[in-house]
């Protein structure tokens, strides 16, 4: 029998279980993928933990890539032998075998591997709807992105640099400051040693940003918002450091009628056309190579609670995938 990750309670990495798991024929609408490899990401872990609440027991993982295996009745969005990719759930992509909603695969270009795909789709989808939709960074704008050193952020860096943005990064290492300078960074900031707002405000000539990508949560937010220009915008996207605490919103004003959004993939994939358009302008971006997928770290499926534990101490940079 297949075998896949499973939770029974929520808790620490230990918490996570490799199971024989039965996998049905697809049912109408649904698409069988074998995973050749598995996204990690830090939501992952707000799953395992209960920050985000699932039902138990639960598989974990958004995101995978592999080969439909078989399909359902009334499948027309793919075929069997069809080379896919998908992200943001439902969650069970930490198997090697799965059933999906058809309609959540897209498919992969030739030119991109499935190491690459299972690494950059939940990352790169979510950088494309922060950078395209909830903000469209433009030519000239000045953007701080939070942990520029990791998943989302090496990808955000080298895309808002593609659109002519000034990429202004924030890492916790001299190390990771020189990968995000690799990837589009123009100013890279180290937060265990520095003020971010106050470099922010140098580099910036006293403006502010046009944006903040937050990825941290509760160690930076206040920051953020003293980063940012009058009407800028703040978009808290992750908890890395713990979730963002209740803020009165006359602070906005005070600060310049500022905006905070906490925008999720779901709900800018929600609909087949705008999944689609997204995964294009991926595709597009990384087929040109106008931004590298770096896969720094490779883990065996079963040795999950490990990658887990290691993504939590931030000794990862990059993507990280699991491989069945």
């Amino acid at each position: 029998m297949p075998h896949a990750i499973r939770i029974h309670q929520t808790g620490g990495p230990e918490v996570l279980s490799w199971e024989e798991v039965a996998v049905p024929a697809p049912a109408a609408g649904e698409a069988t993928v074998r995973h050749a490899a598995v996204g990690l990401n830090y939501i992952d872990t707000y799953h395992r933990t209960g920050l985000y609440p699932l039902p138990l027991p639960t598989g974990l993982g958004l995101e995978g890539a592999g080969i439909v295996e078989a399909v359902g009745a009334g499948v027309t969005e793919v075929k069997v032998g069809d080379r896919v990719a998908y992200a943001g759930g439902p969650p069970g992509a930490y198997a090697e075998i799965r059933n999906l909603p058809a309609h959540r695969l897209l498919k992969l270009p030739d030119a991109i591997g499935f190491d690459t795909a299972a690494a950059m789709m939940l990352q790169g989808l979510t950088s494309a709807y922060l950078l395209r939709r909830t903000y469209r960074v433009q030519a000239g704008d000045a953007v701080l992105i939070h942990a520029a050193a990791g998943g989302v952020g090496l990808i955000a860096c080298q895309w808002a640099k593609a659109l002519g943005a000034t990429v202004i990064g924030t890492v916790g290492s001299a190390a990771k400051g020189e990968l995000a300078r690799a990837h589009g960074c123009d100013h890279v900031i180290n937060y265990a040693t520095e003020n971010f707002t106050q470099r922010v405000r140098e580099i910036t000539g006293g403006e502010g940003v046009a944006v903040v990508y937050d990825g941290v949560g509760k160690d930076v937010f206040m920051g953020s918002l003293d980063s940012l220009r009058t009407l800028g915008m703040l978009v808290t996207y992750g908890n890395a450091s713990g979730p963002v605490p209740p803020f009165d919103p006359l602070l906005l004003s005070q600060k310049g009628s500022l905006f905070v959004t906490r925008p999720t993939l779901v709900h800018y994939t929600a609909k087949r056309a705008d999944l689609e358009a997204l995964g294009a302008e991926l595709f597009d971006m990384v087929g040109s190579g106008r931004v590298r997928i770096e896969v720094n770290q490779r883990y065996a499926l079963k040795d999950a609670a490990q990658a887990h534990r290691d993504l939590e101490a931030r000794k990862t940079t990059g993507s990280t995938i699991l491989l069945p």
